[in-house]
């Protein structure tokens, strides 16, 4: 499915999808490597002491083999959830694969869970079979006796002592496992992940996809990485494999490709040495969420620091805004793709330097395949310049089969054909769409409907700011008055004379209804686990002093 011009309208006119049948993700990302070039390197694990663990496909092919049967010995059936609650990690790749070969259906979860965030899950699913390490079978203990389905737990650094808690140690486990295992021959739209919504209000959903969700993210993610993938690339992401944006934005399109990824546990996203790890490995694309560029560019002139090799930098999941694409040219050397989507719906819309210059303020245009609009709420389609919903019209590969145990709000995703993706937008007449926010984080001022990411994108190129984030709170004359949330760059500290400047530059640059009228300095933001803003957090903050004129 790779581009073949570096024409995006040529491209995308052009485009047609080519889905079978019959198309197993497994087999997909491993065994049809293992049969055409077994000794291709698969995954560079950096292990925490800083050794190194290469794995062939041909390796990755008889682990996945075996741990599949390791399964299938354990019951699992089609349609059986197994979780993953793993770092980066071989042991992660592996058990994905094997749960996909054998027709069961994943169900990746985040280490950092906690106990009610992970019996949630868990029970929800109805895992059967959970692979995990010491660290997380501890969590599951004390929470096993309301996990009914729960009949196995692998674990990959050693069976934790309770033997009661049923932990089984997962290399002894699939050990006697034969290596031969034949693939359960599954349809492009049956079912093959749970990836639970991160959300910031609300239980999180099960959005289930199909098998198909990995060739719907091709013509993104290629898209986001200069519209090629060479065989000589080597992947990395900060980013967890737990969520969508590091299983199917690198992991598993990666793997299709035949090229490496880089795998490595930091405790803590430390800038130096993410730049460390990028220089050993080689790494030529990566995906940074913005967050992580934001704390990247803290850093001084890496280039000169660091012999960095980078071909391409994809980011998603919130807004980057001029400032920290201007950063990327000038510290990285490269021109910052966005790319936009949502778990239930991902990677649908991208920049793409070779193809056109980037637009100021915008996220990109739809990538090949996908069509995205603006809608109403009702589904209807808007005219140029106007905002509404970013929809995608259905059917669509990428799009998830619908929320786990949850038709109601399955329904309610969709309207007149369109996904609704619950986010806020404008297409322009050269069909770049504008990211406007949430629905619901959009702020009602005197008349006029806000959103908050060119605030926080003009603050963030005042020096003093490390991080920032606009909130609309009541008011009882213009209904909602804008509030900012700063988070000082080392070296300056809080001050009238700095709020004031602050607030003169939004009035300036952008305009004088939409400068924050309020502004509280913090030590840190809310942030969710994927790190986007929790933005409710921060409205139901009690009122503060701040600043505000």
């Amino acid at each position: 499915m790779l581009f073949e011009s570096t024409s995006y309208d040529r491209e995308f006119e052009g485009f047609c999808w080519n889905i079978p049948d019959k198309y197993n993700i497994g087999v997909d990302v491993c065994d049809k490597w293992a049969r055409t070039r077994p000794e291709k390197l698969a995954l560079i694990h950096e292990r925490r002491d800083g050794t190194l663990q290469r794995i062939t496909f041909a390796e990755l092919k008889r682990k996945s083999n075996q741990t599949a049967n390791c399964f299938v010995s354990r019951g699992v059936t089609v349609g059986s959830r197994v979780a993953v609650l793993l770092p980066q990690s071989p042991e992660t790749a592996i058990a994905h694969i094997a749960a996909f070969k054998s027709g069961a259906i994943s169900v990746p979860l985040f280490t950092l869970f906690g106990e009610e965030a992970l019996e949630f899950r868990l029970r929800d699913s109805g895992a059967c079979v959970l692979i995990t390490d010491a660290e997380g079978a501890r969590k599951v203990q004390t929470i096993r006796d309301r996990l009914p389905a729960l009949n196995s737990v692998l674990v990959v650094d050693g069976a934790t002592r309770d033997a009661s808690a049923g932990s089984e140690d997962f290399e002894a486990a699939i050990t006697p496992e034969s290596n031969v295992f034949e693939p359960i021959e599954t349809r492009a739209d049956d079912p093959a992940v749970i990836i639970y919504t991160s959300g910031t209000t609300g239980k999180p959903k099960g959005a289930l996809h199909a098998h198909r969700v990995l060739l719907g993210h091709l013509p993104g993610v290629e898209m986001s990485h200069g519209g090629k993938i060479f065989d000589t690339d080597v992947f990395w992401t900060p980013a967890d494999w737990a969520w969508i944006g590091g299983l199917l934005d690198v992991l598993l399109p990666a793997l299709h490709h035949g090229v490496p990824v880089v795998s490595h546990r930091f405790t803590k996203f430390d800038a130096p040495a993410a730049f460390d790890l990028l220089c050993r490995h080689g790494v030529t694309n990566v995906f940074f969420p913005p967050t992580a560029l934001k704390m990247l560019r803290v850093e001084k002139s890496p280039r000169q620091r660091w012999p960095l090799k980078l071909r391409s930098v994809a980011s998603g999941g919130e807004s980057l805004g001029i400032e920290l694409l201007a950063w990327g040219r000038d510290a990285l050397g490269v021109t910052i793709n966005e790319f936009y989507g949502q778990t239930e719906c991902n990677m649908v819309v991208s920049s793409c330097a070779p193809w056109f210059a980037a637009c100021p303020g915008s996220i990109g245009r739809p990538a090949p395949g996908h069509d995205v609009q603006i809608v109403s709420d009702e589904g209807t389609a808007l005219q140029t310049g106007e905002i509404g919903n970013i929809a995608i019209r259905s059917p669509d590969p990428v799009m998830f089969l619908g929320y786990w145990n949850n038709a109601t709000a399955t329904a309610d995703k969709f309207a007149g054909g369109f996904l609704l993706t619950g986010d806020l937008g404008r297409m322009d007449a050269e069909g770049f769409i504008h990211y406007v926010g949430r629905n619901d984080d959009v702020i009602t001022s005197a008349g006029y409907r806000i959103g908050p990411g060119p605030i926080e994108d003009c603050l963030l190129g005042h020096p003093a700011v490390r991080m920032a984030a606009v909130v609309g709170i009541p008011d009882a004359i213009r209904t909602e008055i804008v509030k900012a949330f700063v988070v000082l760059a080392d070296g300056f500290v809080p001050s009238e004379t700095l709020s004031f400047e602050l607030q003169n530059r939004v009035k300036t640059q952008l305009a004088a209804h939409e400068y924050p009228r309020v502004i509280e300095y913090l030590n840190a933001l809310p942030l969710t686990s994927t790190g986007k803003v929790i933005r409710r957090e921060l409205r139901d903050r009690p009122i503060s002093t701040g600043a505000e004129n």
